[in-house]
C-alpha cells in the first residue's frame, strides 16, 4: 500500500449521471458506485486533493435525454466538471490541460462503466504519462462479465485494480 502525494493525485469519477446510475448494473448497483465514489471524494477533498467529475453529452442533439447531470452529492463534490462528447474523457475536452495545471501526476479512477468511460478514459491517460489506480468498490458495468473482464484484464495493463482501503492520501 502507498500513500499518495495529495498536491500530485487527482480523482477522476466518469459518468456519474442519474440516467447512467439507474441502469441495471453489476457487480453492485449505481448508488453503490456512487456511495463509494462520494466516500473516495470527501476524502480526497479532505486532503487538499482535487476531485474531476466527467459526464458525457450526447453530440448533435438539441436536448440532453433526462438524467443527464451528474448526480446532485457528485456535482457538489466535484472541484471541476469536464463535459465529453465521447466515450473517453480526453478527447476535445481540455481534461489533461486542467490536470497539469493543478500538478496531478497520479488518477485515482470511479465510475460507470468500468469498460467503458472509465477504461476509454483510463487508456487515454496512461498514453498521457499519468500513473493509475482503480478503486473497484468504485467501479461497476452492464453485466459483471464485462466488469470482470476490465478490472482483471485490460485495466491492470494501464495501472493498478485496488481496494478503497489502499487509496491512503497522505
Amino acid at each position: 500500500m502507498q500513500t499518495l502525494d495529495p498536491a500530485r493525485t487527482a480523482l477522476v469519477l466518469v459518468d456519474l449521471m442519474p440516467r447512467i446510475a439507474a441502469l441495471p448494473l453489476a457487480p453492485r448497483t449505481g448508488a453503490e458506485v456512487v456511495a463509494a465514489s462520494l466516500d473516495l471524494a470527501e476524502a480526497f477533498r479532505a486532503a487538499g486533493a482535487p476531485v474531476i467529475a466527467i459526464r458525457v453529452e450526447r453530440p448533435g442533439v438539441v436536448e440532453q435525454p433526462p438524467g443527464s447531470e451528474l448526480v446532485a452529492e457528485v456535482a457538489e463534490a466535484a472541484d471541476e466538471v469536464v463535459v465529453k462528447r465521447t466515450i473517453g474523457g480526453f478527447h476535445g475536452t481540455g481534461l489533461d490541460e486542467l490536470l497539469r495545471e493543478r500538478g496531478a501526476e497520479t488518477l485515482v479512477f470511479g465510475g460507470i462503466a468500468t469498460n467503458l468511460g472509465v477504461e476509454s478514459t483510463a487508456r487515454a491517460a496512461s498514453d498521457h504519462g499519468y500513473a493509475l489506480l482503480f478503486v473497484e468498490e468504485a467501479l461497476a458495468a452492464l453485466t459483471e462479465e464485462e466488469h470482470r473482464a476490465a478490472v482483471g484484464l485490460n485495466l491492470p495493463r494501464f495501472g493498478e485494480v485496488v481496494g478503497r482501503s489502499a487509496v491512503r492520501l497522505g
